[in-house]
């Protein structure tokens, strides 16, 4: 119960990577933390395998002052989260206020629409180098890699360094 007290944005939308919504939302809700599904809408999404998960809170209306981190799935839900203009600002906000801002697989394709790599060591699945690359970021192949308050990751196996590194992270603020 190392995060009581503590709140967690987890970004939704259709198409997420199973795991690296569920694993992230699991393991922090574990150590204490309040955990909400932030979303373009208040509805159901599904994985890419179809399993459903509920948006508790819709961009719109969610302020960045209200959460200690945000964290970013990948599958292909970040394509999709890119087009909510209220997703990116709320994002964005999280970002420039130095909140956790932790991003898994094609998660860092959010970080790279609201300039957050810029400067910064990231990592990603292999597919979105390039962009993470000319985003600005100096690219490095780790399960985990922190430049400050974000944290980026490449791919499911590496969810346990993902989870550990944000928990210790938010353990620091």
């Amino acid at each position: 119960m190392e995060l009581k007290g503590k709140k967690v944005a987890i970004l939704l939308e259709d198409l997420y990577e199973d795991p690296e919504f569920w694993y992230p939302y699991f393991r922090l809700k574990e150590e204490g933390a309040s955990v909400t599904a932030v979303a373009p809408l208040v509805q159901v999404y599904k994985s890419k395998y179809g399993f459903p998960a509920s948006a508790t809170l819709a961009a719109k209306d969610a302020k960045a002052e209200q959460f200690d981190a945000v964290v970013v799935p990948g599958g292909w839900a970040p394509d999709r989260m890119r087009r909510s203009p209220e997703l990116l600002k709320f994002l964005e906000d999280c970002y420039q206020q130095g909140k956790i801002t932790a991003a898994i697989c094609h998660g860092p394709w959010m970080l790279c629409s609201v300039r957050a790599l810029k400067g910064r060591k990231a990592t990603c699945f292999p597919a979105i180098v390039d962009d993470v690359v000319n985003a600005g970021a100096v690219y490095v192949n780790e399960a985990v890699v922190r430049d400050g308050h974000v944290i980026t990751s490449r791919v499911p196996e590496d969810l346990p360094d993902f989870c550990r590194e944000i928990i210790k992270a938010m353990k620091e603020i």
